[in-house]
């Protein structure tokens, strides 16, 4: 069975065998195939686990320059965001793929290529929306987008290009205009940097509510990002809320205790 194969695929990738390993999820890929099966979960557990075999593969060879690997990788990778769009560990691969092919290719790296297979959307993983079922039956994870169907490579790449319009807006201190494209960007996908980049433009245009409700819905994203807990902290003491404040800075210092803006803020806040 498909579950077996990874299992023992799993077990050669401990051993440090990675070809082996990537042979055994192929072939449980294989069978998902053959059963027509919209196993989604189960599918892009398995082509994880098949990019991080490629990567290793390549690394692990006598020359670490041989990056026959990355194109396979990036591939897998792209492929596990059509399965499932949620999956942070294939969006992280993305990236880094994408930077290495870069540095090896130059700008034509695409064209090396081998094609993305077209995932059915019968086998792609469909958020309904939660309040559709009884409370709390197995929703979807906290990362999901909830009640988007609709989160296709296209659309996320849509989100990350708004995004980008966003950050050069910024850059030409153009406030209120990257605040309509992080609007944008964060209807077709809900990621963290982006609402900290909106709270950001919101401190500047002193919509201090706004700004703080943008770190929140970071920090469910991302319960100890340094960045939403400062600029909520900034938020909530230009609303008076210094205790509330003063409790984000002292999570914020926890994970990073020498942030000198950080210390900073909170000398202010004591003398508040």
């Amino acid at each position: 069975s498909p579950g077996s194969l990874r299992r023992a695929g799993n077990e050669e990738f401990r051993r440090g065998q990675y070809g082996p390993a990537a042979a055994l999820y192929s072939r449980a890929l294989a069978q998902l195939e053959a059963s027509g099966d919209a196993a989604a979960e189960e599918r892009s557990v398995l082509l994880a686990n098949r990019a991080a075999c490629h990567l290793k593969d390549g690394a692990c060879s006598l020359c670490v320059a041989d990056c026959t690997r990355y194109p396979l990788a990036y591939v897998d990778y792209k492929t596990v965001l059509q399965v499932d769009c949620s999956v942070q560990a294939a969006h992280d691969g993305v990236n880094r793929m994408t930077k290495a092919l870069l540095e090896k290719d130059g700008v034509n790296w695409r064209q090396n290529l081998p094609p993305i297979p077209t995932v059915p959307l019968s086998a792609q993983t469909r958020w309904s929306v939660p309040s559709a079922r009884a409370p709390g039956a197995n929703a979807p994870p906290a990362t999901a987008p909830q009640g988007k169907p609709d989160q296709t490579a296209a659309g996320m790449e849509r989100a990350r290009a708004l995004k980008e319009e966003g950050n050069e807006l910024v850059k030409k201190g153009n406030h209120k205009k990257a605040v309509e494209k992080y609007s944008e960007s964060l209807k077709l996908n809900q990621e963290c940097a982006t609402y900290t980049n909106r709270a950001l433009c919101y401190l500047t245009l002193k919509q201090y509510k706004e700004a703080a409700q943008d770190c929140t819905e970071a920090l469910k994203l991302d319960p100890k990002n340094v960045k939403a807990l400062y600029r909520r902290a900034q938020a909530l003491k230009e609303l008076k809320d210094y205790k509330s404040s003063i409790a984000d800075i002292k999570t914020l210092l926890k994970t990073e205790p020498k942030n000198t803006a950080a210390l900073r803020l909170l000398q202010e806040l004591n003398k508040a």
